[in-house]
């Protein structure tokens, strides 16, 4: 992660300096900036679109506003963006719940996915966490299947249908046979609140919370949905370490811009979210989070976009999941 964090920061340089007449030709930002966020407030999406904000205000001299908008899996928030100004002073801060799974999933969006927004940087890349109670009588994935099989009808709990969360776990029920039951609620703490009150039986998480959770003695996390382990918790093997394949499809953290945003003004939230990723704060905010800094071009955005597009309708279609369940 070294070498790719030393060549953030010197591309993110480079970008920026050559950007800067961009800027100041098109005179931007002209007055506050506002990132609305895909989830609840104080949701780690929300808290990550904050360490952004503070980076972006303290560059451009202008507040930056987050205003988280949730609910509907994304797709109030993703229409607000949609169909604000194509100024550059709103953005989508988002995973790919918005843009790719609901495109899939959802037959009628009141957005384009690809026609009505204008990618600008993929900031970073990770995924889901198992997890459970501290005093649940299994410890490990397989463990947990036995226990399904044993025990009959099981409840897990995500942060919305649809989401990466969501098909994992229908992924599972269907490649162990087991009974388990998805429950949406409108976010991830909300989940747990219930799975810590005994209404569920397990849930999942983001790599931040389960970390906090298992240290203070109340969650045991059973595995990560990624192609490899995180720093924070190294010690939790991956889905596919542990034998169960068809679980590396990463998720991502993106920032949309309305189409039709001007050029000049798209290179300036490109260099400035590159920069702000290459900060070693930054940078620890995100792996906390369980999260590979990135902080990408609008071009390996869309790239990204199209390579992940096919893979998440094959993890759709293998995890049973419509638009209803």
């Amino acid at each position: 992660m070294s070498s790719r964090r030393n060549w953030l920061a010197a591309a993110g340089a480079a970008v920026s300096a050559a950007a800067l007449p961009a800027w100041a030709q098109a005179g931007f930002p002209a007055r506050p900036i506002r990132i609305v966020p895909f989830g609840t407030a104080g949701g780690p999406i929300d808290t990550l679109a904050r360490v952004y904000a503070d980076k972006l205000s303290a560059r451009w001299g202008q507040p930056v506003i987050v205003d988280a908008k949730p609910g509907a899996s994304g797709i109030i928030a993703a229409d607000f963006v949609a169909k604000a100004a194509p100024d550059g002073h709103t953005v989508l801060f988002t995973l790919p719940l918005t843009h790719v799974n609901n495109a899939i999933l959802q037959p009628r969006l009141p957005y384009d996915p690809v026609k009505d927004f204008q990618p600008l940087s993929m900031v970073a890349a990770g995924g889901p966490m198992i997890v459970t109670r501290a005093n649940a009588p299994y410890s490990d994935l397989h463990e947990l299947v036995e226990y399904a099989k044993k025990k009959g009808r099981m409840t897990y709990g995500t942060w919305g249908n649809g989401s990466s969360a969501h098909l994992f776990g229908e992924l599972l029920k269907r490649q162990t046979g087991t009974d388990l039951v998805h429950v949406a609620y409108k976010s991830e703490a909300a989940a747990h609140n219930d799975l810590f009150g005994e209404q569920l039986d397990f849930a999942w998480a983001n790599p931040s919370t389960a970390r906090a959770h298992s240290q203070g003695g109340k969650m045991k996390v059973l595995g990560i949905a990624a192609t490899q382990r995180v720093s924070t918790l190294p010690n939790v093997p991956t889905f596919k370490e542990q034998g169960f394949q068809g679980f590396d499809v990463e998720s991502w953290i993106g920032v949309y811009a309305p189409a039709k945003t001007p050029e000049p003004l798209v290179q300036a939230w490109v260099s400035a979210l590159r920069e702000a990723t290459a900060l070693p704060d930054v940078q620890a905010r995100l792996v906390a989070f369980g999260f590979e800094p990135l902080g990408n071009t609008p071009a390996q955005f869309m790239e990204r976009y199209r390579a992940d597009y096919p893979r998440v309708a094959e993890l759709i279609k293998a995890a049973g999941v419509t638009a209803d369940q």
